[in-house]
């Protein structure tokens, strides 16, 4: 370096500007800064040579720490910089802004050119340059030169440094003295001889990264060998280049406070960018932790969702199949199928459906509170989507057991009626047995006249009884009519038998209508007939029929639902029996034509040869069948106290559900009522009413056994087809929606006070402030139903000290109403009285961690983020942060904007 010749008062003066330029530079800080600094500013222009030395060593290898990154240095710091170019360098780099451009020349004017524009680029910065010209950088001025890297170093490597508000120089001390404060020997006080002995740098050094030091085996009076240490592992490890000469800092009595400020801030550029971005990314792992429970919660939601529609999706086709079975053992399974449905397969999906919602409404609360947007379920998967599925699949259930039960009945009338149908065709086809051939008979045409006439009152006989058995054909096509009416299973066996009968009928019609019409065509009458045969066939044949209807009724079978049916049953065969002994009367009075034939046969001893010409019916089969009647007759009456019994038994089984069904349905209401008491009651902390509602909702639970017994109790009921109760007015549908209304109602309870817990807890609201926004809801709930009207809910809101207009107003009703259905809940009316009242992270402040790990970029690396995050956390940023479109970016960057937006709710995912 050339020496500098001039005269030494010359030399004193240039010393004077420069401690003005160098002086004056230093207020591009504050005012305090520059107070603070005056005195040992003056003394470090004396020109100490050794302060000269710690200062070109240290400036130099600065402004190269920079340079290299640019792919250059300097070598002697008053000579590379005079012309400019490397000077406007290495401010583009420690800036980040580019400079004008340089001009090109070599000529001492281009150079001063060029320095200008660096000067004016430090101006521009606030620093005010006092008495440095670009004359005497370009000329060389070694102490120029060095207040000018100076001034470059507090603007941009020192100024920003603030601990609790201090100034640039003392917030850069005091986070030192905070370091190394739990260090032995360790007592920095300044920027100079604090220093010396090398530990105050060691304990930097371990205090951030005691893997690279260990500091135990440090001596203090091992200055030279600590200075070293600490040189030679920032190098290595730090990427702080070697600014400093132990050797020069040992020997010096007072060390250049500029040069270890200058080294000092490194490191604090160095650690407190590590701790920055540690914090930062601490903050984002929380961030996205949150997110990532709640992701979670929205996939077992979606899960249990899809799972309970596709069960109501599947369930739904079987209830509407309402394909009936043809026998009453076919149906009686059905039945017993829709009972275990009810029992086994849909009471642990009314625990799915109602955890359903405990989990979407806990979900809501953890998003609300961690200042995300609502979760919004796949279309058709929202709560509201899962009620109705549900209250669809209650009514397709609910007409599916009455179409059972009606299918049931329709079935036992059936089975009823094509009985009856068989026995009434038994004795019609039984009659009708070979009537066909005898009206085919022509032995009228070699009959005497005797004969012809008695063949005549034998077919006014026949016709007499044929007329008789028209009311039972027609009972018969009745019978038919209704089973086919009632779609019998076996219609076309009836249909082919009735038809049979019918046809058969009319065929007889016929035939009996020609046998008169050739009877009629003899001339003659026949003469001798016998008067009592004629008198025993016309009445025996109505006597006979009545007891063929007598038996009929007494075999008839009957269906009956109540003790009343079977009482007129029981007084119809009581006025049956009544007429028994007129028709014993009858019977004699048949029996004594009979006798009397006899008695006239014997006193003219006429010889009685074969049958009653005009009847087929004896005096042993008028015996036979009255007999046969007397021994029905009390068949009949047990057949009907069985019956009495068998209702009797059906009434007591009424009597004993309707007991227990008016106890469980108002014990539910009750316990409805009792429950929606303790929601409203703000009496005691959360934590005792969640104590109150588990202990209802364990007796609760312990009282399913009595509506299991209920149950039992109407299974019976329906088995014996009793389907009326007069004793009560609850069905086993009502208890059963009122039970399970009960365990969604204390469910969803439990989970409204676990809600408000969480929120107490996540926003560090006070059971006090709890109790006083519960009072302040209670009190304007006005119709006592857990929901405030808008117009209360403005009161309630002015109440408590809030000054609104209409539009602000409307803007909360958004916020605690976002379906517009005109009420306020006291979860949402929590909701925003707790973001009133506490602070959450934003997405301002997501942003700001990641530019901190982003090194200020407006993009981020995928080597950056797996760096400087947990892998999981990693990972799950680089699979749904988008690719970043800008020019400046390298080939695979990350837009961390968009993404911290997203997980707000402010764009999509």
């Amino acid at each position: 370096m050339k020496r500098d010749t001039k005269h030494p008062t010359e030399d004193r003066k240039m010393t004077a500007i420069e401690t003005q330029v160098q002086y004056s530079s230093y207020t591009m800080t504050t005012t305090e800064e520059y107070m603070t600094q005056e005195d040992s500013w003056d003394r470090d222009l004396l020109l100490d040579p050794a302060w000269e030395k710690q200062q070109r060593k240290t400036f130099t290898a600065w402004c190269n720490s920079h340079l290299r990154k640019a792919g250059t240095q300097i070598e002697n710091i008053e000579e590379d910089f005079r012309n400019g170019l490397k000077l406007m360098l290495l401010l583009e780099v420690i800036s980040g802004e580019r400079l004008p451009k340089p001009d090109k020349g070599k000529m001492r004017f281009h150079k001063i050119a060029n320095v200008n524009k660096a000067l004016d680029f430090i101006s521009s910065k606030g620093v005010k340059l006092v008495s440095i010209g670009a004359e005497e950088i370009v000329d060389g001025n070694v102490k120029m030169t060095l207040g000018m890297i100076w001034t470059i170093i507090l603007r941009f490597a020192i100024q920003d440094i603030s601990v609790e508000e201090t100034s640039a120089k003392e917030g850069l001390l005091l986070w030192c003295q905070r370091k190394t404060a739990p260090y032995r020997n360790v007592n920095v006080q300044n920027f100079h001889i604090s220093w010396k002995d090398g530990l105050a740098l060691c304990a930097l050094i371990h205090r951030h990264r005691p893997d690279l030091i260990d500091y135990s085996k440090l001596r203090k009076d091992d200055p030279i060998g600590n200075l070293n240490t600490a040189f030679e592992v920032a190098e290595k490890y730090l990427d702080i280049p070697k600014m400093l000469d132990a050797d020069d800092i040992v020997n010096t009595p007072k060390p250049d406070e500029k040069a270890i400020m200058t080294y000092v801030s490194c490191f604090y550029h160095a650690f407190a960018g590590a701790e920055q971005a540690e914090t930062a990314a601490n903050r984002i792992c929380k961030v996205l932790a949150v997110n990532q429970e709640n992701e979670k919660l929205m996939e077992e939601y979606e899960k249990l969702a899809s799972e309970l529609l596709e069960w109501i999706r599947r369930t739904i086709p079987w209830l509407e199949n309402r394909v009936a079975e043809q026998t009453m053992h076919a149906m009686q399974q059905k039945l017993e199928d829709f009972r275990d449905y009810r029992r086994v397969h849909k009471p642990p999906k009314v625990q799915e459906k109602c955890q359903l919602e405990i989990n979407f409404n806990t979900l809501q609360t953890k998003l609300r509170l961690s200042n995300r947007p609502a979760f919004m379920p796949s279309e058709g998967k929202m709560v509201s989507d899962i009620a109705n599925a549900w209250k669809g699949l209650e009514q397709v259930e609910k007409g599916y057991e009455e179409w059972l039960l009606t299918e049931i009945r329709r079935l036992e009338r059936l089975d009823h009626l094509a009985e009856k149908f068989k026995q009434k065709s038994t004795l019609h086809e039984s009659w009708t047995t070979g009537k066909e051939e005898l009206l085919s008979q022509k032995d009228y045409e070699s009959a005497s006249l005797m004969e012809i006439r008695a063949l005549m009152r034998k077919h006014e006989a026949f016709e007499s009884d044929l007329a008789a058995h028209q009311d039972r054909v027609e009972q018969i096509a009745a019978i038919a009519q209704e089973l086919n009416e009632l779609d019998y299973y076996d219609a076309a066996t009836i249909n082919a038998r009735c038809q049979g009968i019918c046809d058969q009928w009319d065929n007889l019609g016929t035939l009996t209508q020609k046998r008169r019409e050739s009877l009629e065509r003899v001339e003659k009458l026949w003469e001798t007939i016998d008067q009592l045969y004629l008198e025993f066939a016309k009445r025996a044949a109505p006597f006979n029929n009545w007891m063929d209807g007598a038996m009929e009724d007494l075999q008839d079978m009957f269906i009956v639902h109540s003790i009343e049916e079977i009482q007129s049953l029981i007084t119809a065969h009581d006025q049956f029996k009544a007429t028994l002994p007129e028709a014993d009367k009858e019977r004699m009075a048949i029996m004594g034509i009979h006798n009397e034939i006899l008695k006239i046969a014997q006193t003219y001893g006429i010889k009685v040869v074969g049958e009653n010409p005009y009847t087929v019916l004896s005096p042993q089969d008028i015996s036979n069948k009255w007999e046969a009647v007397k021994q029905l007759v009390p068949m009949r009456d047990q057949t009907l106290q069985e019956e009495v019994a068998r209702q009797q038994s059906n009434e007591r089984l009424r009597r004993q559900f309707g007991a227990q069904a008016n106890i469980i349905g108002p014990w539910i209401q009750t316990k409805m009522e009792e429950i929606s008491h303790v929601s409203i009651d703000i009496a005691g902390s959360l934590e005792e009413q969640m104590s109150n509602l588990k202990t209802y909702e364990q007796n609760i639970i312990n009282y399913k056994s009595n509506i299991d017994k209920l149950e039992g109790d109407h299974q019976l009921s329906q088995e014996g087809l009793i389907f009326d109760n007069k004793h009560t007015n609850y069905t086993m549908e009502h208890v059963r929606v009122g039970w399970e209304q009960l365990l969604t109602t204390i469910a969803r309870t439990i989970n409204e006070v676990e809600n408000q817990i969480l929120t107490r807890d996540a926003k560090g609201i006070s059971q006090e402030q709890l109790n006083e926004f519960r009072a302040s809801f209670n009190h304007f709930d006005r119709k006592r139903n857990g929901m405030m009207d808008p117009d209360d809910f403005r009161a309630c809101l002015i109440s408590m000290g809030y000054d609104l207009g209409e539009v602000e107003f409307a803007r909360i009703m958004t916020l605690v109403d976002p379906n517009n259905t005109g009420v306020v809940t006291f979860q949402a009316f929590i909701d925003f009285m707790t973001r009133e009242t506490a602070e959450t992270d934003t997405a301002e402040q997501v942003m700001a961690s990641f530019k901190i790990l982003a090194s200020d970029k407006m993009y981020i690396t995928v080597e950056e983020l797996r760096r400087e995050l947990p892998p999981e956390q990693a990972e799950y940023c680089i699979s749904r942060m988008t690719k970043y479109i800008g020019g400046d970016a390298p080939p695979g960057a990350l837009d961390y904007i968009s993404f911290s937006s997203a997980l707000y709710g402010e764009s999509d995912l």
